[in-house]
């Protein structure tokens, strides 16, 4: 209840999700900010994701009498309070330190799904008994079969249940605006570094006490614990290789559901379902890796006729309303993940943050549907 109460005081002075982004914004150094909310190349596909939207129009109908939105949902055999969960991102303790373990703790409070990225900086170990049965892992694909099963045996014995394999990063994005803001690999402590970290006290204090940010994670497999020899560890031992039989290889070794994330195309998405995958998630990384593609929502239409509901189709890429979600949902989205809403929550508001994040969605999700004229999700899906 003392969650609920103090989110209800921030309901005016953040009622949205922009309101949360420029307060985090004051919050956290220029280089984090820079790196949470960058894309790549001229960063068109940012813009397209938020603007193809708008495009989505309905059409309500009124005079049905009271209705009361039910946001509840179904997702591998188990009921979620609301439709939205929490997208994996790396270096994400850069954002705010231990980030990971604030959204871990909404996700249990909440009920709702946090996926955790193989380049977190902190583990599976100490996030998983903390998100409980809420826990997801991402795997960024090792060129190695033995330490992605290595990856998959920690997440599991940690208390992981459903697994992300993402496909969508076949070598790193260039990301030019993050090298503009001085994001370098390892960080250089500059005289601008320093004094943005003077201006921004709380950010600064909590780092100290925490360390500087690390992939911890991927650490563990390193000789040495320099940032930049495990940053090149990331990049010579992560990704590039990913194939079906890879995808096959780890459906089988995994306990669990098992979705491939970054699909845009149908083909994939067939190809997926062929060899045994439980569920489909559509992302174009949140426009950071490939600024030729198009918005997720673009795409969402094809993969949802290609899957037919054959599995659930997961979305992500420029949600920041709970319009946004039923959009997605109409357009045939089962489920619906966001990323950078939950960390400018969490850079934002600290550890009330991500249940704030959750209370916008949710309580805008209800008010459209409400103003549609329908009564719960399924509703919702059979208006398409």
């Amino acid at each position: 209840m003392k969650y609920r109460k103090y989110q209800t005081e921030y309901s005016n002075q953040f009622p949205a999700i922009q309101d949360l982004a420029k307060k985090a914004k004051k919050r956290i150094p220029h280089v984090a900010w820079e790196y949470l909310e960058s894309g790549t190349g001229d960063e068109a596909l940012l813009e397209r994701n938020r603007l193809a939207f708008q495009n989505i129009q309905f059409t309500p109908q009124f005079c049905k009498g009271h209705i009361e939105a039910d946001i509840s949902t179904k997702l591998f055999d188990k009921v979620y309070p609301s439709p939205i969960g929490i997208s994996p991102v790396g270096l994400t303790g850069l954002i705010w330190p231990e980030a990971e373990v604030i959204l871990a703790k909404s996700a249990k409070r909440l009920q709702m799904p946090f996926c955790l990225s193989t380049v977190a900086t902190e583990t599976p170990e100490r996030v998983g008994p903390i998100v409980g049965r809420q826990g997801w892992f991402q795997l960024y694909p090792p060129k190695s079969l033995d330490l992605a099963f290595a990856l998959l045996d920690r997440a599991k014995n940690s208390g992981f249940h459903t697994l992300v394999v993402t496909a969508d990063v076949p070598m790193a994005s260039r990301r030019e605006r993050t090298k503009r803001a001085g994001m370098s690999m390892p960080p250089k402590i500059t005289p601008g570094l320093i004094w943005d970290g003077i201006k921004h006290p709380k950010w600064s204090y909590n780092t100290l006490k925490r360390g500087l940010p690390r992939l911890r994670t991927i650490q563990d497999y390193s000789e040495q614990t320099d940032f930049k020899f495990v940053s090149g560890f990331v990049g010579n031992r992560l990704g590039g290789t990913l194939d079906w039989d890879y995808c096959n290889a780890i459906k089988d070794y995994w306990d669990g559901p098992v979705l491939i994330k970054g699909i845009l195309h149908p083909k994939d998405a067939e190809k997926a379902i062929e060899i045994g995958l439980d569920g489909i998630w559509m992302s174009n990384h949140g426009g950071r890796q490939f600024n030729g593609a198009p918005a997720s929502i673009e795409a969402l239409p094809d993969i949802t006729n290609i899957v037919n509901k054959r599995v659930p189709i997961l979305f992500d890429s420029g949600i920041r309303t709970g319009l946004d979600v039923m959009r997605a949902i109409y357009l045939g989205a089962d489920f619906v993940m966001l990323g950078r809403p939950f960390l400018y929550g969490v850079a934002a508001l600290n550890k009330y943050g991500p249940d704030h994040v959750a209370h916008i969605i949710n309580d805008d999700l209800k008010n459209n549907m409400v103003q549609l004229g329908v009564s719960n999700i399924d509703e919702l899906k059979a208006l398409r």
